[in-house]
């Protein structure tokens, strides 16, 4: 009779290559059976027998959703190395090459004006500082720091060149406002003063680009799956072990549907994301092309020498007519003129420049090929959210080959996977078979990303169109607070014309005090309605 019902009784199976896979994996072999046991006690793999204990579904749980992670993060990370390189190369070489033009300009300037330069070098110092604290902190107005070192300028060289005369600081300021009218210095400073704003809004705009692809890729690899997500990637990946079926790996689609709804934000990500890529390799193509820094900065000291020769050449008319419009200067004592500026004192002329030259000195690589190197990374990198899903489930330790249809893992045992493949993005997870998400709850890390990039965008824009994206585009994407209102430049109170205002004079101040008698009104009477109304909604109350 024992016999009998011995036989009668199935074998169950043994669970040895589970068991041992599970112990790998650093797992205590005492949650393990060796042998099949009912499987009434699972919440998320099929029940029915099994190899898994409850304690091992539990930390299968857990173990899948570190596997997620891991791949997702691996993915992510390569791209953040990849901009955070590219960024730091960029920022090197663009430091080391003001620093080189900056030295250039001095060697050259000491030995062409020799102690004339030396007296005056503070001005050429100022210039590159200003320069380098545009690049920085982007809190520099080009244009106007340009106009300024050119008036400066013209103010030296007046002194110098009438050194019989004694000037003031008021008519030497009237001397400066002759800087447009006159152009002492030729049409040197109107074509610097293009190029060298284009070029560094340029460079510097993107160098940020750089940046802000770096932080969004950081930001959105840290990535933390929700429940639902948790229970469908614990039963894609280690359900199949349950069953002793520790070979067979998850269908490809059905890895694809659990990834997209797992990685729904992310996908969200990739519209805006596109558009920023799109925008850099605009502003890329500038950099190669009319906004070429390198090629503006290396032949700084040419021009700005061209231009000091031209204002020692055309010194007699200059200095005629700013006495006719500022008046006649007063001659100084006998015994105290200086000594007039020889001819040779400027005469010099620096090396030609040819614009074929690509100096390899900053950073060891030149502007060209940097550019060139960024500009592959980023066509690289177009539509990544969007294929992120499809790239972990090409990873072999995610899912099975597309040729494997028929002997892969569907969630339910070896076959064939039958649904069809969602969409990317939050609003395509509606009907995904394998993970429920909630479509109406959008998370608010990724939409930062979101609008990071869409500043970043509107910057690249108006960089590539040579604007000053500081003055046109100034929210800041990290906080929301810029250092302006972020209307457009054009159509915003100035606060240039609010200071001249306070400070014009008589007749300004006149007019500010009936327009602050209008404005000061404005407040009060904005005041007295708001507690009318409060006083009145308690009364209907």
């Amino acid at each position: 009779l024992c016999a009998g019902l011995l036989a009668a009784e199935p074998k169950s199976k043994s669970c040895s290559e589970v068991r041992r896979l599970y112990v790998s994996k650093g797992f205590n072999k005492n949650d393990a059976p060796t042998h099949e046991i009912n499987g009434d006690h699972l919440k998320i793999c099929p029940q029915g027998y099994t190899c898994c204990s409850q304690e091992m579904e539990e930390k299968y749980s857990l173990q899948s959703k570190d596997d997620f992670k891991s791949v997702v993060s691996e993915q992510c990370n390569h791209l953040q190395a990849v901009f955070a390189s590219r960024y730091k190369k960029f920022d090197e070489f663009f430091k080391e090459l003001l620093e080189n033009a900056e030295k250039s300009l001095n060697d050259m300037f000491v030995k062409t004006y020799g102690r004339l330069y030396m007296q005056n070098s503070e001005l050429f110092k100022d210039l590159f500082g200003e320069l380098k604290r545009y690049y920085v902190a982007g809190s520099v107005n080009l244009e106007e720091m340009l106009s300024d070192f050119w008036a400066r300028l013209l103010e030296r060289m007046f002194r110098l060149v009438n050194s019989q005369y004694h000037f003031t600081d008021e008519y030497l300021e009237c001397v400066s406002k002759y800087t447009e009218q006159l152009k002492p210095f030729g049409d040197v400073p109107r074509k610097l003063k293009l190029q060298v704003t284009r070029a560094f809004v340029a460079a510097r705009t993107f160098a940020q680009g750089l940046a802000v692809a770096r932080d969004v890729v950081s930001k959105v690899s840290v990535v933390n799956p929700t429940a639902q997500c948790t229970h469908a990637l614990l039963k894609m990946i280690y359900c199949s072990h349950c069953q002793g079926l520790v070979t067979v790996k998850p269908c490809y689609n059905y890895c694809s549907n659990i990834m997209r709804g797992c990685l729904a934000h992310q996908g969200d990500l990739d519209f805006e994301w596109n558009n920023f890529i799109d925008a850099m390799l605009m502003v890329a193509e500038r950099l190669e092309g009319p906004f070429n820094i390198e090629s503006v900065m290396d032949p700084i000291d040419v021009k700005i020498s061209d231009a000091i020769m031209n204002m020692q050449e055309n010194s007699v008319q200059v200095s005629q007519k700013v006495f006719q419009g500022c008046g006649p200067p007063k001659p100084l004592p006998a015994g105290r003129i200086s000594r007039s500026i020889s001819e040779g004192a400027f005469s010099a002329r620096f090396r030609p420049y040819h614009p074929e030259e690509r100096p390899t000195t900053a950073a060891g690589t030149s502007l060209d090929r940097l550019v060139t190197d960024v500009k592959e990374k980023l066509k690289e990198a177009k539509k990544f959210w969007s294929s992120l899903p499809s790239t972990v489930c090409n990873d072999e330790r995610m899912a099975a080959g597309n040729g494997n249809e028929d002997g892969c893992w569907n969630g339910k045992g070896k076959s064939r996977y039958l649904f069809a493949v969602t969409g990317n993005g939050l609003a395509n997870q509606g009907n995904n078979p394998e993970v429920q998400v909630d479509t109406s709850k959008a998370d608010m890390l990724i939409l930062r990303q979101i609008m990071a990039l869409r500043v970043m965008t509107s910057k690249m824009k108006n960089a590539y169109n040579g604007n000053d994206v500081d003055f046109f585009d100034i929210s800041d994407e990290s906080s929301g607070e810029g250092s302006g209102s972020g209307c457009e430049y054009q159509q915003c109170p100035s606060e240039l014309e609010y200071n001249a205002t306070d400070h014009s004079g008589k007749s300004a101040g006149d007019k500010a005090g009936g327009a602050g008698a209008r404005a000061g009104a404005q407040p009060y009477l904005l005041t007295v309605s708001c507690i009318l109304f409060l006083v009145m909604q308690r009364e209907w109350r």
